[in-house]
């Protein structure tokens, strides 16, 4: 490991905004404040909206800086990257962010029912060989209900075609009330001004991946909690990449 990432995680340890959860401390413990992040942590009961893969964690921030009635909080397992925004709102007194360091398969042990108000996942991984893994399948979905508010908020910000186009079919499959969905953001005409000034929001990898002329693509949906979810039985065409210049390791064409 870097001096650098050594030092990040020296960081990491002692920032108070910064909850370090990873699987291996989380197989037989109960995270203790559960239920209460309002109460404990953020000292306030404004409405919670978690980032769910937030990387550096830019996206967070942004919304923090945005929304200072609002409490955000980051999500990713890599703490060498989240220490970037956690330093920055720690830099910045930004009462109302915090990042916890956890595997997002086990998201629901952190956070009690109806404390979410609404989710965000911003280029995540499209994981186009495995539905289970990708963050819109029910299998998520399901774990999201056990805390998001009933109808509750479900953002997708994507640049792989392959998660878009799966993730309408999942929306679509299980009748989810569809918010707003578009397939290039930035050519968007007639956005209202609170939509604007959310999405025009770009981390630095979204600007890389904008030079090299990918459409980012945006839609939002409610998810409530009565609905019995299904997986959509459709083979999609893959995205010819994998993430920033990396090609495909699959040589199959399709994929449900």
């Amino acid at each position: 490991m870097s001096k650098g990432k050594l030092q990040k995680f020296a960081d990491m340890e002692r920032y108070d905004n910064v909850f370090q959860f990873p699987y291996y401390k989380m197989e037989n413990a109960v995270f203790e404040m559960k239920g209460r992040w309002g109460e404990e942590y953020f000292h306030n009961s404004n409405p919670i909206v978690l980032e769910l893969g937030c990387g550096k964690g830019e996206y967070t921030v942004e919304l923090a800086r945005l929304y200072p009635d609002v409490n955000f909080i980051g999500v990713d397992i890599k703490g060498a990257r989240m220490w970037t925004g956690a330093t920055q709102a720690l830099k910045e007194g930004l009462g109302n962010v915090a990042f916890l360091r956890t595997n997002i398969e086990i998201i629901d042990r952190f956070f009690d029912r109806n404390e979410v108000s609404e989710i965000w996942l911003t280029f995540s991984d499209p994981q186009m060989k495995n539905p289970r893994k990708r963050l819109t399948s029910t299998f998520f979905m399901e774990r999201y209900r056990r805390f998001l508010a009933d109808g509750g908020i479900v953002h997708l910000k994507t640049d792989s075609t392959f998660l878009f186009t799966y993730t309408t079919y999942m929306v679509q499959v299980n009748n989810l009330p569809l918010l707003f969905r578009t397939e290039d953001l930035y050519h968007t005409v007639g956005l209202d001004d609170a939509t604007q000034r959310i999405l025009s929001i770009q981390t630095y990898y979204e600007s890389q991946w904008i030079a090299r002329g990918l459409s980012i693509k945006y839609m939002k949906f409610r998810l409530p909690h009565y609905t019995e979810l299904s997986e959509p039985d459709v083979e999609i065409e893959l995205d010819d990449y994998r993430s920033y210049k990396r090609t495909k390791r699959s040589s199959l064409e399709k994929s449900k």
